[in-house]
């Protein structure tokens, strides 16, 4: 008889046609393996008992990379196939295959990475089969080396047999190389003078960061910008440099032993840092770094290498290094020579680069443990573009934008959503320009042509006017999805909730219905539509984005709409930090609505504590008062502040009478989030909706999360948070994509 075998998935650049070839063959079964557009075709004959073998082994002894999607099996009759033989990849038809993300250096290429005697020692382009650059190196389907940015190198005769032999563990790795074939690196100055090539590049650059000199690092998706973690002076100066004051940066270590003398991590944390993704992981500090590099925080964001280049690096200084993206404030990362070249030379005192192209940025992806699960907070390297699989089909072929912080986009058809890597905040022309180029680029990756587009309903993000401009440049409808709801299909979709739940959104802002901002949602929703069922009762936010950036506006606000004008009597750190002339001029824009737009965010509740009680009056990032608060929860406090549920609001105004009034300052961080979680328990209960999907910026406070859990949990609800994509920004753009299209 005679198997025909249809595999979709990601089922191409891990070794899969080699594992085919090596069963066949030990099964004594004749025919062929092949790559095509849309996955793995196999076509094997024999006796059947061997073909049934080969079925069940074909999915329980995959090699461990494969995803397989959906498998198709024809029983035929044989056509009298001679040998068994792996067949020329062949690219027309539709692109279904999957494209995988980038994956770290597996242990067996550290091993000849690290032996002298081995012809790869110390290449930092070593790779085989089980990992090295995807996402970032391919230009189009089928995944070939002729399709990829390694198609400039020829390979030299040993690297040759190597990818030919089905019995190598290189063989048909896209990217396979060696010092004689592959790519190198370059060091040069930052005025653009080549310094040295190839090993004594490398050396210089172990001597550069020893010496305190901050270098720029061409990876795997883009640069990174290095310098020693432990000197205080080199940090310092790359933060002037960046001017980026406090927002902390990650921190690359050597090895597991390396990050336990630094900080705390939990056995979980642990095995994400050692996952074949390589995220960065928040973990508790041990003792301290340099002082700048996490300002203010308990938490340090740790990374091991996940490159050869970065193994090299770290294996060549005794100290951890800064590894932030390399970029100018606020625009996207650096990933072309000549752009290093530009755009870093203010920055770093040398340049790393290397000759092997990269197709795509990809940013490094970040998870924290909330609620005791992973979580990612920023899902981009390692991850992207891996689809979430619907538990139902999507009638529309549909582009979603995402919003414009943490922005991703996706793609969606049938059951399959495709969600690009991060983009970052598109609020200028260089972001802007980057979102476009990556949708573009992953569109034509998939051959893929939208039916519809869907985009946040904020009129004013730049995402929301590019959709307006695209779907009409293609005669296709647009759809504008409102925020908080987007938040709540986004949990839904990837937890594969079909029934209607109870969606608690909480995040900084997002463009309401209703013209205000909101960002304390509670919402009964379904894949049709949603009620508004409560919601944080709406204060003002003094100066508009201004009050985003400086708690103390918001905390004013709370104290006029409590004392009216003799607020500015009170002798409290926010009162304090304006003059008399300041808190007159803010209350009149307070009681006229001036610029003042309303806001039911908890998001900014969590920055007037932060303000209230002295700890920032001011931002120098996104979300650094609720960061300090979290870190300054105590699980040992169990009292909450009152509040009031009436109609559909949830007055804060108690709450913030009793925090006034606590003496114990210490302790108003944990009671503050104990109460909100006695906020979401007594709404949950009035409601009655068993299922309560937990999403938006606010949801990634582990604290306040584990506290919902805690109490929800106890009555007997479930929970549902997000282990796929962000429950920030980064993940709306799944929500868009299941509603649109349904």
């Amino acid at each position: 008889m005679r198997l025909k075998i249809s595999l979709k998935g990601a089922v191409q650049g891990v070794g899969f046609r080699p594992f085919v070839f090596r069963l066949a063959t030990e099964l004594g079964l004749k025919g062929w393996v092949i790559n095509d557009s849309s996955g793995v075709e196999i076509e094997v004959e024999g006796e059947e008992k061997a073909l049934q073998k080969f079925l069940l082994r074909l999915n329980a002894e995959k090699p461990p990379l494969a995803h397989i999607y959906s498998q198709d099996v024809e029983y035929l009759m044989d056509v009298g196939y001679a040998t068994f033989e792996i067949r020329e990849s062949r690219g027309e038809g539709r692109k279904e295959v999957l494209v995988l993300p980038d994956i770290a250096t597996c242990e067996e290429c550290l091993r000849e990475l690290f032996d002298p005697k081995d012809r790869r020692y110390l290449y930092p382009f070593i790779n085989c089969t089980n990992c090295g650059p995807r996402f970032t190196i391919i230009e189009k389907l089928p995944y070939d080396r002729p399709h990829t940015t390694m198609k400039t190198f020829e390979m030299c005769p040993i690297c040759k047999e190597e990818y030919k032999n089905p019995a190598n563990r290189r063989f048909h790795a896209q990217p396979n190389a060696c010092p004689v074939c592959g790519p190198w690196v370059s060091l040069y100055t930052s005025e653009g003078i080549l310094k040295a090539d190839r090993d004594k590049a490398l050396k210089l650059v172990a001597k550069a960061l020893k010496d305190g000199l901050i270098v720029a690092v061409k990876g795997i998706g883009g640069f990174h910008l290095m310098c020693d973690a432990t000197n205080e002076e080199a940090v310092r100066l790359l933060r002037e440099r960046k001017r980026r004051s406090e927002k902390p940066f990650a921190v690359m270590f050597r090895d597991l032993e390396q990050v336990s003398v630094y900080a705390e991590p939990t056995e979980l944390e642990r095995a994400l840092l050692l996952s074949p993704e390589r995220p960065i992981v928040l973990v508790r500090k041990r003792r301290d770094l340099a002082s700048s590099v996490a300002p203010g925080l308990k938490r340090i964001g740790a990374f091991l290498p996940y490159s050869p280049l970065h193994h090299i690096i770290l294996k060549s200084v005794d100290f951890p290094v800064v590894a932030t993206s390399g970029n100018l404030s606020d625009e996207p990362i650096v990933k072309d020579n000549a752009e290093a070249i530009q755009k870093l030379s203010s920055f770093a005192h040398m340049i790393l680069l290397h000759n092997r192209d990269i197709k795509r940025r990809c940013d490094d992806s970040v998870v924290k443990v909330i609620g005791g699960v992973p979580v990612p907070i920023r899902r981009s390297r390692g991850y992207a573009p891996m689809p979430i699989k619907l538990t139902f089909k999507l009638s529309r072929k549909v582009l979603a934008l995402g919003g414009m912080l943490k922005n991703t986009f996706a793609i969606g058809f049938e059951d399959t959503v495709i969600i690009s890597q991060h983009i970052g905040d598109v609020e200028n022309l260089e972001t802007l320009k980057t979102f476009e180029e990556t949708v573009f680029d992953l569109m034509e990756l998939y051959e893929f042509e939208p039916e519809l587009v869907v985009c946040d309903l904020h009129p004013r993000y730049e995402t929301t006017r590019w959709g307006e401009v695209f779907a009409q440049s293609r005669g296709i409808p647009l759809i504008k999805l409102q925020h908080h709801y987007t938040h709540i299909l986004s949990c839904m979709a990837e937890r594969g909730l079909k029934e209607r739940v109870l969606g608690v959104a909480w995040d900084g802002t997002g463009y309401g219905e209703d013209g205000t901002l909101w960002g304390g949602e509670f919402m009964v929703c379904d894949y049709r539509g949603y009620d508004r069922v409560f919601y944080i009762k709406p204060f003002r936010l003094i100066g508009g984005e201004r009050a985003v950036k400086e708690p103390r506006r918001v905390a004013l606000s709370l104290l006029f709409e409590m004392y009216g004008k003799s607020a500015s009597d009170l002798n409290n750190e926010t009162v304090r930090s304006f003059t008399q002339d300041e808190l007159k001029n803010l209350y009149i824009a307070w009681s006229k609505g001036i610029n003042s737009p309303y806001s039911s965010s908890v998001g900014r509740l969590f920055d007037a504590v932060a303000s209230l009680i002295g700890i920032r009056q001011k931002l120098s990032y996104e979300g650094q008062g609720a960061m300090i608060l979290e870190d300054l929860y105590d699980p040992l406090v169990k009292d909450h502040y009152a509040f009031a549920l009436e109609d559909r609001h949830i007055d804060w105004r108690p709450m913030f009478y009793e925090l006034l009034e606590d003496r114990e300052k210490e302790k108003v961080p944990s009671r503050f989030i104990n109460t909100l979680a006695k906020v979401c328990l007594e709404v949950v209960l009035r409601i009655g909706v068993e299922k309560v999907c937990l999403s938006g910026g606010v949801m990634q406070n582990d604290p306040l999360v584990s506290k919902i859990r805690e109490f929800l949990e106890k009555e007997n609800f479930k929970v549902y948070t997000h282990q796929k994509v962000p429950p920030n920004d980064g993940g709306l753009s799944l929500g868009q994509a299941v509603y649109a299209s349904l």
